[in-house]
């Protein structure tokens, strides 16, 4: 069974319903140029999973087969993974807010400056590799399986998405046991009060037990320190590694240049001035949230395409069809090429509109040509003709509508 086919189908209900019921308000939580960010970040990390679940199968493949303990799948045994699952989240969780390169692999999601479901789908592109790849080969060591293991951590992000909403207040009794939405939005918060506190996904009493735990008092104030400041997904993800090897090269000592990856986050190499930061964090008063303007008519075009994106993306990673592995390397392609192209639609990039009318075509002929290739549906079947009126329908609005 796979139970990201029904997480999927959860997650996009439970953000319709909350986009809905925000429109229904008019409460401004839902800002579209954000929450395009996300869904567009969320779209391509979808593709970046293909990958990391080819990395679970091989190399915990190969750690099963050399542990001697074995431990089958049942309800109770599963209900044990689910808990020595969250300890170990807890503990990657931590370190991912104190060691520069563990911050490097989850500093996107914590980008955005504001709260809602959409917000938990804006997944690092690192941070699910570096879970898989340093922390949770224990819990295959230890005896469960990789599909155990991989199916797992999949209801373990389920459970955790729920938290980035802004409409549940505080849950008495519940919260004393379990993460709750208040509990992560302090979590999410820059007050000074709030940093690196609650790192717990399900069970809130690791914080408590040791010593991370904070209640929400003060109105939570999101974001990150240095924020990205670009609907660019690949700029939000690659931020701190580029701040990382940009140190790492004008760092005058070689060994600096090497531990500056695995030290502490504010350190920095002998020789390099300091951060100018004497304080870290700061409150909804301080705040200036990131905005741009937008190409004319961009609202309507995007929302369609968020709605293609989202056939697109589920034909690339649905590992029922006959892809080969080049097949779903090219259609994730040319789902990046798509994010990146809405975000220069978001901030009015003079070469959004090329790269729009390039991906357009690219991202079109890779369908038709994987579906020929997979044997699903010839060059002359329908599906040619309906990709063919979506890439019609994308240029023309694009050349005539998409204006800066």
């Amino acid at each position: 069974m796979n139970v990201y086919a029904f997480i999927i189908p959860v997650v996009l209900l439970l953000l319709l319903a909350e986009i809905i019921v925000t429109w229904r308000l008019q409460n401004g939580k839902y800002p579209f140029q954000d929450t395009v960010t996300n869904l567009g970040t969320g779209i391509a990390n979808q593709c970046v999973n293909l990958a990391v679940a080819f990395f679970v199968y091989k190399w915990y493949g190969f750690i099963h087969g050399l542990t001697p303990f074995n431990i089958e799948l049942t309800w109770y045994t599963g209900i044990l993974l689910l808990l020595l699952q969250d300890f170990v989240f807890y503990w990657f969780h931590r370190l991912g807010h104190t060691i520069n390169i563990f911050w490097a692999a989850h500093m996107p999601h914590h980008s955005s400056e504001e709260m809602n479901l959409s917000v938990g789908i804006r997944a690092s592109f690192t941070q699910r590799l570096f879970q898989f790849l340093f922390f949770d080969w224990i819990l295959v060591f230890v005896g469960f399986s990789p599909e155990a293991v991989y199916a797992v951590a999949g209801i373990h992000l389920l459970l955790a998405y729920w938290h980035h909403t802004a409409y549940i207040n505080k849950m008495g009794w519940f919260e004393k046991i379990f993460v709750t939405p208040s509990h992560h939005r302090v979590h999410h918060g820059v007050n000074p009060q709030y940093l690196d506190k609650n790192f717990s996904e399900f069970l809130i009493v690791w914080d408590k037990w040791f010593g991370s735990f904070e209640q929400e008092v003060e109105e939570v104030c999101y974001g990150v320190t240095h924020p990205p400041r670009t609907w660019n997904p690949i700029a939000i993800n690659f931020q701190f590694w580029k701040q990382l090897w940009d140190d790492a090269v004008a760092a005058p000592y070689f060994w600096d240049k090497i531990r500056i990856w695995f030290m502490p986050l504010g350190w920095r190499p002998r020789g390099l001035p300091p951060y100018g930061d004497s304080v870290l964090g700061y409150n909804k008063t301080q705040q200036v949230k990131y905005q741009s303007e937008s190409m004319l008519n961009a609202k309507a075009y995007l929302i369609v395409q968020v709605a293609l994106s989202l056939v697109v993306i589920f034909i690339t990673v649905n590992l029922k069809l006959p892809f080969l592995v080049e097949h779903r390397i090219l259609l994730s392609i040319a789902i990046f090429l798509m994010v990146i192209g809405w975000s220069g639609v978001l901030e009015a990039k003079k070469w959004a509109v090329p790269l729009e009318i390039f991906r357009t075509l690219f991202m079109g002929a890779s369908l038709i040509y994987v579906f020929h290739a997979s044997g699903l549906y010839p060059y002359t079947s329908w599906s040619t003709i309906a990709i063919s009126l979506a890439v019609g329908f994308n240029i023309f609005y694009s050349t005539f509508f998409q204006k800066i």
